[in-house]
């Protein structure tokens, strides 16, 4: 029996229709692909901020665990986990983007100018507990000047959304250092930041950075 022209329309809009269908399923699939980190531009300077600040927050993690033992000072029992959910942030990039990268153990870097740096502030901050404050906030004004210059070098926008969180909390722990270092008729002054910019991080509120 042959079908009726009005049968024939139909099967031919359900065929139109499901092809449509199928176009746009791929359509979305190809703009969540584009979405993707793994499509974004990556330049050799991003992939060497990556690994520098991985091990920059680890000279952080690794020195604050070390003047803990020595102290047992809220600041350093408390930040010491900070610094391991930074480089956790880093670490969540490096893996999303396919670089390859190696965490020594702790108190061991790659980079000669951290190990020098970690080697230094070990030995000062072991000294006593005004040092070893000093040494914190040191640690956190270093990592405020060197997120910034990553920060004015790239265009990325993970590393930029990163980057600023990890700031921000070097922020939080600058302000915390401070505090134990004044509260103990104490002062500190900045290393790398300019006096202006410290200033303006001290005076400012405790902030919310994740």
């Amino acid at each position: 029996m042959k079908k009726s022209l009005s049968t024939q329309l139909t099967l031919l809009l359900v065929f139109v229709l499901s092809l449509s269908f199928l176009s746009a399923c791929s359509d979305d699939d190809g703009d969540n692909t584009n979405g993707n980190v793994l499509n974004q531009t990556l330049t050799e300077s991003d992939i060497n901020a990556l690994l520098f600040m991985l091990e920059e927050e680890k000279l952080a993690r690794d020195t604050y665990r070390y003047l803990n033992n020595e102290w047992y000072l809220n600041q350093f029992a408390n930040i010491k986990n900070s610094e391991q959910a930074h480089m956790d942030a880093v670490e969540n990039l490096l893996i999303q983007y396919d670089i390859e990268y190696t965490i020594l153990p702790e108190g061991v870097f790659a980079n000669q100018t951290l190990q020098n740096y970690y080697n230094q502030f070990i030995l000062d901050g072991s000294l006593s507990q005004a040092n070893a404050l000093q040494i914190g906030a040191t640690i956190e004004d270093l990592d405020i000047v060197d997120l910034r210059d990553h920060l004015e070098a790239t265009t990325n926008s993970d590393l930029i959304s990163v980057f600023n969180s990890l700031q921000c909390g070097s922020k939080n722990h600058l302000r915390s250092f401070v505090f134990g270092i004044e509260n103990t008729g104490n002062t500190y002054l900045p290393q790398f930041l300019s006096l202006e910019e410290y200033n303006a991080i001290i005076n400012g509120s405790h902030e919310q950075c994740f």
